[in-house]
């Protein structure tokens, strides 16, 4: 499921290439168009973000960290170098000028600046060998990058289902999209972790 739902996130990326500023989201942000930092930060978050998404859904394969070590370790380091360097900046800079007003502003800077905190804790428990705390951060982690996918689901679902004017629906979606994701990593964390042997 999760492969198909990338295989989506990977077709509307499609439509942004090489460089269209007239598709997609971009058709309500024309406004911003014009501002060199901040679209530099939309086509890096929006290329780079499917590495993240890729890199990310390997690391919870049992099979390759058991088999092909060095390989986990290799995408790993693709992931959080994509999220602390490039892919998460850009999302934070990109925050600043949410639609929506300040509640979404505050949804998106929160989310970006929770996405980079729990990347690079999970990258420091993995340098300590607390392989434990690792996975439970990574979990978090990877729980904030899918909200690419479960935010545009979300926002399908409100507009589908109730009456909302399309910017309520914004910042409705600004927090949804990605405080969902956490308690179900936590409650992940909370039932699935603990009964992992100590590392």
């Amino acid at each position: 499921m999760l492969a198909f739902f990338c295989w989506l996130m990977a077709a509307i990326t499609m439509a942004y290439i090489p460089y269209n500023t007239d598709v997609g989201f971009l058709r309500i942000k024309q406004e911003y168009i014009a501002i060199d930092h901040w679209r530099i930060a939309f086509f890096i978050h929006v290329y780079a973000s499917m590495w993240v998404l890729f890199a990310g859904f390997t690391q919870f394969s049992k099979r390759l960290l058991r088999n092909q070590p060095k390989l986990h370790r290799a995408l790993g380091y693709i992931y959080v170098a994509d999220v602390l360097f490039i892919t998460g900046p850009a999302g934070l800079l990109m925050g600043f000028y949410a639609n929506g007003g300040l509640l979404s502003r505050a949804g998106f800077l929160s989310l970006a600046v929770l996405w980079i905190l729990f990347t690079a804790v999970a990258l420091i428990k993995a340098k300590q060998k607390k392989f434990k705390a690792h996975r439970k951060f990574m979990i978090l982690s990877y729980a904030l990058t899918l909200s690419a996918i479960t935010l545009r689901a979300w926002k399908y679902l409100i507009t589908n289902t109730i009456t909302l004017p399309p910017m309520d629906v914004y910042r409705v979606v600004a927090w949804l999209g990605w405080v969902g994701n956490l308690v179900v990593a936590f409650w992940i964390i909370k039932t699935k972790i603990p009964r992992i042997k100590k590392d």
